[in-house]
Parts: structure tokens; C-alpha cells; sequence
């Protein structure tokens, strides 16, 4: 989950999205949705997904959550590390303007996690808890229509890898701070501040949902690179390394 304070992104040298990024609805016929995924996937690695079925209530009870931890003291976030961290990330040293709260997709971890991270740690923790639960459901749904839409016989053959015990799926919380404007002469549409730099997820699938404000790019074959519009309700979908890998042997 992405939460960002607003702040205009930079559109210089990159394209309009609104017809570009595959928008899959996982209400429609379920052999044309595992066409459409796997289209999507194999020629952006990225799509929308919406009537997912994850209900606006856990959704903004995470958020609430995350906020309510980035909006404390520096020093009182600190304590929560290594869960908690802020740092320069990306391929061509991109500084990172984000901090991110990392929690194990277990009831377990983030049960432990909580105690350092809230005042509340039973609420905090069933919050959590309930949303990890519900995306992993999702990510399920969508590997297994992929698997569907690649005539895999087994259908759980991606799903397996995030429904194992032993998965390392993470939860991930990423707050990306305001651009403070220092100098009133300047537009605020000519700062490029990255937040979180240019990658690739070693995962096998990310889900991915942001509030109403824009920032995330992604990058097309041919290098362009595109703005995703923000859409609460939604989720995004980005194909991971490991799932490339398994498609390409």
C-alpha cells in the first residue's frame, strides 16, 4: 500500500496512461479475464484490477493505520526497525524520498511488529491482519486465472508459492512526505523528486494501491515510461522477476 502526500509529478517526456495500462474486471467471464491477464501481463507486466472484492472498510482501516504510524516523531518510528526504514533506493542512485514500514505476511509477524509500532497493538495487528488476508486472496485469484489463461494444468501452480507457510510475502507500507516548496518563485511542477527509484520487483506478483494521488510510473517495452493514475478504488497489478522467469523457461 502506497500512502502519498500531495504534490504535483513531474509529466515532462512521458505519455498520457488513461487508455495505455489493461484494465481487468474480475467480475466478467472468468475464461475471457484469464485472456485478458495474460495478455496484459506479457505485453505491459502491469494491470488494473477492479471489483476485486476487498471491501472499501478493511482498505481504509489499513490506510488510517499506516498514517496514523508515519505521521509520529522520527525517533518513535525508529524504534520499530528493522520493520521500519528510510533510504536511497534505486539502480542509478535515485535518492529515495519515501519511508516504508515492511511487516511478514503472517498473522504471527505482524502480531510481533505491532507491538513496537503502535500504542494500540490489537487493533493495530487485526487491521493488518484482515487486509494481508484479503490481498492474498486477490494475488491467488490472479495467479491462478493466469495459470488458467496459459493452459497450465495446474492452476494452483503460481498460487502455491504464496499460500506455502514458509512464503516470504511481505507487506509492505510506503509514505512518500510532501515536497516542502522553499522558494515561493518557483512552480512546484518543476521539482522531480523521486520517491521510490527506478526497479523491478524480485517477487513473483505485487499488488499495489495507492490513495488519490499520482507519482508511480512504469516503464513500457520500448522504455517509455508512463504515469499510473491513482484510483483508490482499484488495485494494481505488477508482474515480479520470479513470475517472468517461470513464464520464460
Amino acid at each position: 500500500m502506497v500512502l502519498a502526500s500531495p504534490n504535483p509529478i513531474r509529466s515532462e517526456g512521458i505519455l498520457p496512461s488513461n487508455e495505455l495500462i489493461p484494465v481487468v474486471d474480475l467480475t466478467a467471464e472468468r475464461s475471457e479475464v484469464a485472456k485478458l491477464i495474460v495478455k496484459a501481463c506479457e505485453e505491459y507486466g502491469f494491470f488494473k484490477v477492479i471489483n476485486h472484492g476487498i471491501s472499501h472498510e478493511v482498505i481504509s482501516k489499513t490506510e488510517e493505520a499506516g498514517f496514523s504510524f508515519f505521521e509520529k516523531p522520527v525517533a518513535e518510528k525508529r524504534v520499530a526497525a528493522p520493520a521500519y526504514g528510510c533510504k536511497n533506493i534505486g539502480l542509478n542512485g535515485d535518492m529515495g524520498e519515501v519511508e516504508y514500514l515492511v511487516l511478514g505476511a503472517t498473522t504471527h509477524s505482524i502480531a510481533q511488529i505491532s507491538k513496537t509500532v503502535s500504542t494500540d497493538p490489537l487493533n493495530f495487528s487485526s487491521t493488518l491482519s484482515a487486509y494481508t488476508e484479503a490481498v492474498r486472496e486477490l494475488a491467488c485469484e490472479i495467479l491462478e486465472l493466469i495459470a488458467e489463461g496459459l493452459g497450465v494444468p495446474d492452476t494452483r501452480a503460481f498460487s502455491r508459492f504464496i499460500r506455502d507457510v514458509d512464503s516470504d510475502s511481505v507487506l509492505r507500507l510506503n509514505h512518500y512526505p510532501p515536497i516542502i516548496n522553499k522558494d515561493k518563485d518557483k512552480d512546484m511542477s518543476q521539482y522531480s523528486k523521486v520517491g521510490f527509484g527506478e526497479h523491478s520487483d524480485p517477487q513473483i506478483i505485487t499488488i499495489l494501491r495507492s490513495n488519490d494521488v499520482g507519482g508511480l510510473q512504469i516503464s513500457l517495452q520500448d522504455g517509455v515510461w508512463i504515469p499510473v493514475t491513482p484510483d483508490p478504488s482499484a488495485f494494481y497489478v505488477n508482474v515480479g522477476d520470479v513470475l517472468e522467469a517461470h513464464g520464460t523457461s
